[in-house]
This record gives structure tokens, sequence and C-alpha cells, in this order.
């Protein structure tokens, strides 16, 4: 022995997650440009600036606990609606309207139909009571 220390170091390997765009481009994922999203559909709505946070941790999060590390945008945009839907009917809308790209009003106005009629249905199982048998 020669009586020297020896140390070695240990380092948390982190995985950059990259987004896959519709057109097949690759970029790095962006925490900032994504919070600007929510935050540009959340505009003069009741929701905080820790609400909005909270969500784009909360997909950050769930995106960084996976093993993949290409996520299609496409699923970018469904994680920041389902989160945005309990959270504000209007920013979720908003939020839709760029995310899916609508063409025209047409698809627009099929868009918030579906959504009233799917909160019918919802009020209308909460408004149910299970008889005993």
């Amino acid at each position: 022995m020669c009586g020297a220390r020896f140390t070695t170091y240990e380092y948390v390997e982190e995985r950059p997650i990259q987004v896959l765009k519709r057109s097949g481009a690759v970029e790095p994922f962006d925490r900032l440009k994504l919070l600007e999203s929510v935050r540009v559909a959340c505009a003069k709505r009741p929701v905080s600036a820790s609400q909005m946070e909270q969500l784009v941790d909360r997909v950050e999060d769930d995106l960084s606990r996976e093993a993949g590390v290409e996520v299609p945008s496409v699923r970018l945009g469904a994680m920041i609606m389902d989160l945005l839907r309990p959270l504000d009917r209007v920013a979720y809308v908003r939020f839709a309207s760029v995310y899916r790209n609508f063409q025209d009003a047409g698809e627009f106005q099929e868009f918030v139909d579906e959504m009233a009629a799917a909160q019918a249905r919802e009020e209308l199982r909460r408004s149910q009571v299970e008889l005993p048998l």
C-alpha cells in the first residue's frame, strides 16, 4: 500500500427528454416553453401561477419516470389537456384549439359539443343513485 487516499465520485446520469414533433424533428424538452403555453391558455382565468407550475411539474415528473427519452409532442399535449380540464374548462378549450390545430369553426364546434356531451354524461352519472338489492 502506498498510503495515498483514493476517492471516487458518483453522479446521477440524467437522460434529457426529447420531444418528437409532428414534422419529425426532435428537440430538447423545454420546461419554460411548456409553461408559457399553459400561461397563454390560462390568461385572464382564475388559475394561479402556482397551479400552472404544479401542472408543468407533474408533466415533467411523469416524463422523467418513463424509460423512453423521446416523447411525441401529441402525447405531451394530451398530458397537458388531461391536467387542464379539471383545473379550468376555458383554459382547456384554449389549449386544445392550439394543440389539435383546428382548421375551421366546424371542427372547433364539434370539439365543444363533444366536451358538453361528456360533461352532461358525467353530471348524469353523479346524480344517479345506486339502489340497494
